[in-house]
């Protein structure tokens, strides 16, 4: 399990297909903590740590991955967020993630305030946020601060802006998505009661 707070940023030093799954090199400021088997959410996804190089580290995702996140979109040099699990003994700072994206989004613009970013962001229909709830972005734990049917916007601090992907966003991307757990289970409760 994670908490959506980045805590460093990887660079996808290489990728080569293996049938129709691609193993990804990164390095990392961590690199050296690592242990093979361990997991490791790049931009929100999460992925098994198979082999170590130091300073470079090899995670694989299969077809499934590749299809519903934007993993396959990397090029080389390009920057991911990195979190390692959560330690059971450390304090909860973002909102329960997964590492399981639900789908991908686009973000459809970008409003640069003083001092701040509002990203706006579109995303196929069938699930559903809401103002001041969570939600994760590439990995990161935000706060929806605008909720439409199908889309949302969130509000980007200095901090998160140079610490995380987000400075190397553009409109157009493509960005993983994965929404708030208890929503989810909420909207499937909603949907199995409406159909009776």
């Amino acid at each position: 399990m994670f908490t959506g707070i980045v805590e460093s940023m990887g660079v996808l030093e290489s990728k080569q297909a293996q049938g129709t799954n691609v193993d990804f090199w990164f390095s990392s400021s961590f690199t050296d903590e690592l242990k093979i088997d361990q997991s490791l959410a790049h931009n929100g996804v999460c992925l098994t740590v198979v082999e170590i190089k130091s300073p470079q580290y090899r995670v694989t995702a299969i077809q499934e991955t590749l299809q519903k996140t934007n993993l396959g979109d990397l090029a080389l040099g390009q920057k991911v967020n990195l979190e390692r699990c959560m330690s059971a003994n450390g304090r909860f700072d973002g909102h329960i993630v997964q590492g399981h994206v639900d789908l991908t989004g686009i973000c459809t613009s970008i409003i640069t305030h003083d001092g701040s970013w509002e990203y706006h962001f579109q995303y196929p229909a069938g699930h559903v946020t809401v103002e001041k709830g969570s939600i994760c972005v590439n990995g990161t734990s935000l706060t929806v601060v605008e909720s439409g049917t199908d889309t949302f916007s969130v509000a980007i601090i200095p901090y998160t802006y140079e610490h995380t992907i987000f400075h190397q966003m553009k409109v157009g991307d493509r960005v993983n998505l994965e929404f708030d757990i208890l929503g989810k289970y909420m909207q499937k409760l909603l949907a199995k009661q409406l159909a009776q």
